[in-house]
């Protein structure tokens, strides 16, 4: 379209390109985040995800692309983060360094989008470098990038940046057809050539898939508006002015001078926003599907439980909670708990804080359009997570911040650089503050880096810097029980319970610590304490069949682990405990179908493979038994009681890959 603009800037004697730039950017990135690469799975849904999801954990198979479709597993509909998942973990297997790798690349591959996003839009080198930098470094986005959970977020945000890339491509086409006299329009959508159809299709495309890997980017479409308004001006009338002093590293530049555009372009809102209706009705159509799926599955808070009135109270405290953290990023965690109610006061406070910051966006906008952009793009990317449709108990989350900051970074860095043109700030005054603003930023992250090297120092870190978090307790007791720490463990789960009576996920981990000791009893009535408050629990049942099978209670476990598998016919563990109890009540035919299942379910199981050849042992299929024990053998060759098993048949003892089997 038209002329391309000069794609360097001097600073001082050195050429700087946008390509330099992104790897400087990605450098950056990688050596702040770096320590990442070392952080454990936590207990806070990586099992869901990843460490105990089957599914996941066997890779991209026909079955499990299936599964990622039709699923409604961890509350959401999102194939796309399950197939990116499987993928690491058929790259990289069950290590949590694969998946730790893949969210940083694709943090910094956000970042890099970013900058080149706002350099498209404004050719602002600088400035956009600095916008992108702090997205990079902010330790609010260490949430994010360290936890395996949020591969959501990253990826999103990914696909998210190139629909944008793509819808600025496709609306500059349009502004230089236009610009020319010969534009086509069908349905509001400007046809002048097959690059702007291309370029609207990919924007489309991304969108999707941003949609299915997390649905928060559903206010997407009314970000692509305020891009329309500004930089892109293609709101009819509207003429907005940017000036730099001679001291920024940009020389003085109007926006009307973009590429393609010839003062303000002709367009009316109308248009703007028919032309939006497909990312609109894909915004409505996951908006809908969300909702359904997390009602389905319980994730929504019921009114009775968060009234309306507070959470309206806790959406705007939370505004202002995230821009404080923006500013003054300490006590940073996770899970920050819900109050119910905040005082008065605060809410107060809140609300004139959120009115003056909007109005005073509006005001400015004209003169500084960068400002209402910036604002209206915070304050709308957050809606949909804001708390109004209430999922969990959280009262905000850093993670929620990954894409709305960009808004806020955007005002800082152009409002500081019209302050500075105005001031005559001195050129290595201003190269000093942003070296140390992203210095503090490196080093924030690095140190919030720290408490994500695994759950226990996470969970510490969130009780050292909240109050009455139940689910810090909580996830701190099932951590120290996986160090073998039981005691500490159940007074954790205790103090969980303290704080909010009829936890089930404490009552439960509380249940599972009484097993491991041995007290059937107590694990049984917390297990059955449990059902009675949520019914269908596979797990939960499961765990009470084990339990009543250590009591020799056989038939009740039968029933419980039957019920297991009515609502989890995947599960590999109910199919082979409820195998275990048919084998030792003589049932063997029985026995045999259910371990076959479980090794359905997960096919890499040495155990699995060795309980199937005894119970063909029983049946007197001798072949198939060797078969099986030659299966568990090339899964764990060191075992001696395979072996043992083997020569116990007269076979040799041969591994056979369990694909053979």
């Amino acid at each position: 379209m038209g002329t391309e603009p000069d794609q360097t800037a001097p600073v001082g004697k050195i050429p700087v390109s946008p390509f330099f730039i992104c790897l400087l950017l990605l450098l950056a990135t990688l050596v702040v985040y770096w320590p990442a690469m070392h952080c454990d799975f936590v207990n806070y849904d990586d099992p869901l995800y990843f460490t105990s999801n089957t599914h996941v954990q066997a890779g991209l198979t026909p079955a499990n692309v299936a599964w990622a479709f039709t699923t409604t597993h961890a509350n959401n509909w999102h194939p796309v983060t399950w197939l990116s998942l499987m993928l690491d973990a058929q790259l990289f297997g069950k290590d949590p360094i694969g998946p730790h790798v893949t969210n940083l690349l694709l943090h910094a591959v956000n970042t890099m989008l970013l900058f080149l996003l706002l350099h498209r839009l404004t050719t602002a080198t600088w400035r956009s470098a600095l916008v992108a930098a702090l997205f990079a470094l902010h330790p609010l986005h260490v949430e994010s990038v360290a936890w395996v959970t949020e591969r959501k977020d990253v990826l999103s945000a990914f696909f998210g940046l190139l629909s944008l890339l793509m819808y600025v491509r496709y609306a500059q086409t349009r502004s230089s057809v236009e610009g020319q006299g010969t534009s086509t329009e069908s349905h509001g959508l400007a046809l002048g050539s097959r690059r702007s159809v291309l370029d609207y299709a990919l924007a489309l495309f991304f969108f999707a898939l941003g949609l299915m890997s997390k649905p928060v980017l559903v206010t997407l479409p009314l970000a692509m508006l305020l891009l329309d308004w500004w930089p892109l001006q293609r709101v009819s009338g509207v003429e907005c002015r940017v000036s730099s002093d001679a001291n920024s590293p940009e020389t003085s530049s109007t926006l009307n001078s973009l590429p393609g555009q010839s003062g303000a372009t002709t367009g009316q809102l109308s248009t703007l926003f028919l032309e939006k209706w497909p990312f609109l009705a894909m915004s409505a159509i996951s908006c809908v599907v969300t909702f359904v799926v997390q009602q389905k599955t319980g994730a929504v808070v019921a009114l009775t439980r968060y009234s309306l009135s507070a959470r309206i109270e806790n959406a705007f405290v939370s505004y202002a909670r995230y821009l404080g953290k923006t500013f003054w990023p300490a006590t940073l965690t996770t899970p920050y708990p819900h109050p119910g109610h905040w005082p008065l006061g605060l809410v107060l406070l809140a609300v004139a804080l959120f009115v003056v910051l909007c109005v005073a966006a509006i005001w400015c906008g004209r003169k500084f359009p960068f400002a209402a952009v910036g604002w209206f793009w915070f304050v709308g990317m957050l809606v949909p997570v804001i708390g109004l449709v209430q999922v969990g108990d959280q009262a905000m989350a850093d993670r929620y911040t990954y894409f709305p900051l960009i808004g806020i970074f955007l005002v800082f860095i152009w409002g500081l650089s019209e302050a500075c043109g105005r001031w005559q700030v001195a050129k290595p005054t201003v190269v000093f503050f942003a070296a140390f603003l992203l210095a503090v930023c490196a080093l924030q992250t690095r140190g919030q880096l720290g408490y994500w090297q695994n759950s226990g120092t996470l969970f510490r870190h969130a009780l050292a810097v909240t109050e009455n978090n139940y689910v810090a307790e909580n996830d701190l007791g099932t951590w120290l029980a996986s160090q073998g720490h039981v005691t500490e463990a159940m007074d954790c789960y205790r103090q969980s319970l303290k704080i909010k009576p009829g936890n089930v996920d404490a009552l439960y981990d509380l249940g599972n610590a009484f097993a491991r000791l041995g007290n059937w009893d107590n694990a049984i009535t917390d297990y059955r304490r449990v059902l009675e408050i949520a019914p269908e629990q596979a797990d939960v049942l499961n765990n009470l069949g084990l339990a009543l099978a250590a009591k020799r209670e056989y038939a009740d476990a039968i029933t419980n682990f039957e019920a297991a598998l009515k609502l989890d016919p995947d599960s590999a563990g109910a199919h082979n405990n409820l195998a275990t109890v048919l084998f030792m009540q003589h049932r063997f035919d029985e026995a045999a179908q259910h371990y076959r299942d479980a090794l359905r379910v997960t096919p890499d199981n040495p155990q699995i493979y060795v309980n199937l050849g005894d119970t063909f042992v029983r049946l007197g299929r001798t072949n198939e038994a060797v078969n099986c024990y030659q299966a568990a053998l090339q899964l764990k060759p060191d075992d001696p009681k395979i072996g043992a098993k083997l020569q116990a048949l007269g076979a040799p003892a041969d591994a056979r890959s369990p694909a053979n089997f």
